[in-house]
Order: structure tokens, then C-alpha cells, then sequence
């Protein structure tokens, strides 16, 4: 039994190792990639695997490590300055195209309005990973018509929370709206008083004990016990268990240590959730697709252009104008990963028949499958410039510097910062010192930044440059190291002890390295000489001379 299970995860992941690398440098992303590679192994292709069900139980953890990472990034700071296009353009999009979907679900479909509820919106919410990965390719994320889109995506990503909550009150055999919102509120005041109350003062302490251990395997247990242990809660009591980890997230969203918390769970949360989209694949009938192309290809038409009607009058409303509007539109008229999501537990909950979820399945694939084509469109619509500067009202600027490590040099550099008006982002991985700084006004996060998890979670990849500050030397290659590899466009300067740290600093990919034993060397050396009487400009020449000529050495010697 055992061995037929692994070799069912060997063949998964094969097929995966395979599939996402093609479709990613096609342009088509690594969702249909997981979604073909389970095609392909399953039942309707090779039929390599014949044990869905299994595999689709093990695949939930991938959505509620999913709801998780949502939970953490929906800080409310970023919410409120966002909020005109969030609250406004994305809530008056997914109202309106869910309405309408809802109505043609209904029509089209044959379905009840207690089922057409729930796929009007899910058809109407888009792909999060497809458009926020071409807006970062295209560079335009910055600009008026990524910001449309991430406020779109973003009031998208939370509308998935209260979606997941209904599905369960529509499968009740005794659903009554008065009573149903009276609950929902009552949920949404203790999940309030959750997020209050367990936040800041039952979950930060043990956070804060944890990290002080410096055990990154107690750390990383702590975290998924967390995150399962909110899943069985509220499933417990009546709601889905992404509900559960929707809230856990939501309770360390203000922490400190949430960027490393992200860099933890982000292996398992990519693995499990292509497993997902694996079993998602596994599930498609294509016979039904062969049985009738032109009707499902009509539907992904429909789709795309009703989606696009209704979002660019729209934008166009909020201060776009018509080319980037239609721009928005195109790019944001598919359905997504959350459509799926949706669609699989409805079906669960026999909300819907195996016909109509294999039906649903295929579109939401095929709308996917014409992102690349519909976004090379967008694109070329929009033409913006590749970055362009965001009112401060509207989102948030950026930290342009990131300072690695917050010791006493890395203390001092952030209060010059703070003097000279520079927004900075501060990391250290003693727990004790973050949260002191942190007490002192200073935006700095728990994190070891010798791991790539952490520096994508932080932002280093839109940061100008990076400052090591770090007190060891060998901690502070592996940082120079691993920054460089990941972002190599980021410029990283450093602190090296002597010429050769300095070299092999260089060596590394270090723009610029300052030897503190020169330093030192050049301040003391000056104030000899002055205290010499020696003459002012003739002591800085001199000074000046030997240091270009230190680091020339070290520069010829990278």
C-alpha cells in the first residue's frame, strides 16, 4: 500500500518537473502546467494514477497554506491606501460580473439560483499568480495599469474568504438568508476578537520564545501547527478549514516575524497547492471537451468578453483611459486558481453534479490557458511606461533600502536614514532585537536573510540597494551570496573586516565593500597628523590617495 502510494508521488512529481518548466518559458505560467501534468497521468490521459480521491485529500493542505499566505499579506495599512480602487473599481467588478455571471450560470446552465451564487462570482474572480507574474515580466506593476489590476486582485482575494464561509451555509439542508447573515456577523465579530486577542497577546510571546531558541525546526513546527491547528478548529465548529488559516494569517499579518513565518511555509505551500492543481488535472474529463469543443470554446468567448465589458467602462470611470481600461479588462478576464478552489469544494459539499463541476473545470482551464495570448494584447494596449511614479494616496512607495542586520552599525545607518528622510526596511534574526527597535519606531522584521524565502518575502527584488551590516563574517558572505544569485540587479553594499574579506566579499557580488580596519586606520592616522600640526588639505590628499589605492587593489583583485 505504502509503496504504491510513493510511487503515485513519485509519477506526480515527474510529470510536475516536467510539465511547469515548459508551460513557464512558453509564457503560459506553472498553473496549467500542474493542471496538464495531471491531465496527463490521469484518468483522461494516461491513466498512470487511478487514485484521485487520495491524492485530492492531501492536495487540500495546498489551499489552506494558501489562505494562510493571503491571511499574512492582507495587512489593513496597505488596504486603507489603496482603498478608492481597491473598495471602489474591485468591488464594483466582481458585484457586477458576479451578478451577471450568476444570472447566466443560471440560464446557460440550468442550474438553481442556491448553485448559481456561487459560480457567478467564482467565474468572476481572475488569476492572481497569472496577473501578478506578467505585470512583474512586463515591468508594469507600478504603473496605473498594474495598480487597476493589483486593486482588482486584491479585493478578489479577500471576497475568497467570505465565499468559502457561504459554501457550507448553501449545503445546509435549512438555508435561510435572515438567520445565515446573522451568523456570518456573529463569525465576523469573533474572528475579530481572534485576530485582536490571540494576536497580540497570546500568539507574539510564544513567537517571541520560539525564535529566541534559534531553532529553525521548532520554528517551522511552530508554524504549521498554526496554521493545521486553526484548520481543525474551525472546521470544528462549521466552517472550512481555509477559513482556519485565512484567520491564522490574519494574526501574525502585524508581526514582526511574518516575513520569515512566509519564507517557512512557502516549500509547502508551492508543493501542496500544484498538487492541487494536479488533482484538479486528474479530475478533468476531456471526453467531454472532445464531445463539444464549440460549445465550451463559446462559453470561454462569453466569458472573456463579458468580463472585459464590464471591467473597462469601469477603469475608465476611476481615471483610466480607454486603451488601459481595455487593457485591465483583457488582462483580468479569465477565471483562476480560486475558481477551482471554489468549484472543488462545492462539489464536495454535492452543491453541484460530476457533469457540471467537469464542465466548470474546463473552462476555468481554458480561460487560463488564454491568459498569455489575451495579456500580449493588454500589454500592447497599455503601453505605459515600464515604471511610473505612484500617488503617495493611492499605494504604498516601496522601501527602496533594506538594511541586513540591526546591531549597533546597522542601528546607527538607520537613524542617519531616518535624519536624511529615507524609507528604509530593517531585518535581523535576534527576536530580542526586534522587538526593542521595533518598541522604538523602527520598521524592522524577524528573519534570517541567508535565505532566499526571506529575501523574496521582504521585497529585496524592488529594493534599490541592500546594506549587510551583520557582525559575522561568515554569515555575511552566505547573505552577499545568496543575494546575489537571487537579485543580481540589486546593488549590496558591506562591511568587511580586513582587504582580504574585503576581496572575497567582492568576489561574491558585493557593489561596494568598506573595510572597517581602514577605516578605523585613516580616522586615526588623521588625527595624528592634525594634532602634528600638519596642514589640513595637504593630510586629505594624502588620506585620499592611500585609500583609492586600497580599494583599486581590491576591485583589480575580484
Amino acid at each position: 500500500m505504502m509503496a504504491n502510494y510513493l510511487l503515485d508521488i513519485v509519477i506526480l512529481l515527474t510529470a510536475a518537473v516536467i510539465a511547469v518548466p515548459l508551460f513557464r518559458a512558453a509564457g503560459f505560467g506553472g498553473v496549467p502546467g500542474f493542471l496538464v501534468a495531471g491531465v496527463l497521468v490521469g484518468p483522461s490521459g494516461l491513466a498512470l494514477i487511478d487514485n484521485v480521491t487520495s491524492i485530492s485529500q492531501l492536495a487540500e493542505l495546498g489551499v489552506i497554506l494558501l489562505l494562510f499566505v493571503i491571511g499574512i499579506e492582507l495587512r489593513p495599512a496597505r488596504l486603507w491606501l489603496m482603498r478608492r480602487m481597491v473598495f471602489g473599481l474591485g468591488t464594483l467588478q466582481l458585484v457586477i460580473t458576479g451578478a451577471l455571471l450568476t444570472v447566466g450560470a443560471h440560464m446557460l446552465l440550468d442550474v438553481p439560483y442556491r448553485t448559481a451564487i456561487l459560480i457567478g462570482p467564482a467565474l468572476a474572480l481572475s488569476s492572481t499568480a497569472f496577473a501578478i507574474q506578467l505585470l512583474a515580466e512586463q515591468k508594469l506593476l507600478y504603473s496605473d495599469y498594474g495598480r487597476a489590476s493589483l486593486a482588482v486582485l486584491l479585493l478578489q482575494d479577500l471576497a475568497v474568504v467570505p465565499l468559502l464561509a457561504l459554501v457550507p451555509l448553501l449545503a445546509a439542508p435549512k438555508f435561510t438568508i435572515g438567520a445565515d447573515i446573522a451568523f456570518a456577523l456573529a463569525e465576523a465579530v469573533v474572528i475579530l476578537l481572534l485576530v485582536v486577542v490571540g494576536g497580540r497577546y497570546l500568539l507574539q510571546p510564544i513567537l517571541h520564545r520560539v525564535a529566541n531558541t534559534h531553532s529553525q525546526e521548532i520554528f517551522t513546527a511552530l508554524v504549521v501547527l498554526l496554521v493545521l491547528g486553526s484548520a481543525l478548529l474551525t472546521e470544528h465548529i462549521g466552517l472550512s478549514m481555509a477559513m482556519g488559516a485565512f484567520i491564522a494569517g490574519l494574526l501574525i499579518a502585524g508581526s514582526p516575524y511574518r516575513h520569515e513565518i512566509v519564507a517557512e511555509i512557502q516549500p509547502f505551500r508551492g508543493l501542496l497547492l500544484g498538487l492541487f492543481f494536479m488533482s484538479m488535472g486528474m479530475s478533468l474529463d476531456l471526453g467531454a471537451f472532445f464531445a463539444q469543443p464549440f460549445s465550451f470554446l463559446g462559453l470561454l468567448v462569453a466569458l472573456i468578453v463579458l468580463k472585459l465589458l464590464v471591467l473597462w467602462p469601469l477603469a475608465m470611470s476611476f481615471g483610466l483611459g480607454a486603451a488601459r481600461g481595455a487593457a485591465v479588462g483583457l488582462l483580468l478576464s479569465q477565471s483562476g486558481e480560486f475558481g477551482l478552489i471554489l468549484f472543488a469544494y462545492t462539489y464536495k459539499l454535492n452543491l453541484i453534479d460530476t457533469a457540471l463541476f467537469q464542465q466548470l473545470l474546463l473552462i476555468v482551464v481554458l480561460s487560463m490557458l488564454a491568459t498569455p495570448l489575451v495579456a500580449l494584447l493588454a500589454q500592447r494596449l497599455a503601453a505605459v511606461p515600464r515604471k511610473l511614479k505612484q500617488p503617495r494616496a493611492e499605494s504604498p512607495a516601496p522601501a527602496r533600502i533594506v538594511v541586513a542586520g540591526f546591531g549597533r552599525v546597522g542601528r546607527r545607518i538607520g537613524q542617519i536614514l531616518t535624519m536624511a528622510g529615507k524609507r528604509y526596511i530593517a531585518v535581523d534574526y535576534n527576536s530580542s532585537v526586534v522587538l526593542r527597535e521595533r518598541t522604538a519606531g523602527h520598521r524592522i522584521f524577524y528573519g534570517d536573510v541567508r535565505r532566499p524565502e526571506v529575501l523574496r518575502s521582504i521585497g529585496v527584488a524592488s529594493a534599490d540597494l541592500v546594506i549587510v551590516t551583520l557582525d559575522d563574517f561568515e554569515a555575511t558572505e552566505d547573505v552577499v551570496a545568496a543575494m546575489h544569485q537571487v537579485h543580481p540587479q540589486v546593488k549590496i553594499l558591506v562591511r568587511g573586516h580586513n582587504a582580504d574579506q574585503c576581496r572575497r566579499l567582492r568576489k561574491l557580488g558585493a557593489s561596494l565593500v568598506v573595510s572597517e580596519n581602514l577605516e578605523a586606520s585613516l580616522d586615526l592616522a588623521r588625527e595624528t597628523l592634525i594634532l602634528d600640526h600638519g596642514d589640513a588639505s595637504e593630510i586629505e590628499r594624502l588620506l585620499r590617495r592611500f585609500r583609492d589605492s586600497h580599494y583599486a587593489d581590491v576591485r583589480r583583485k575580484k
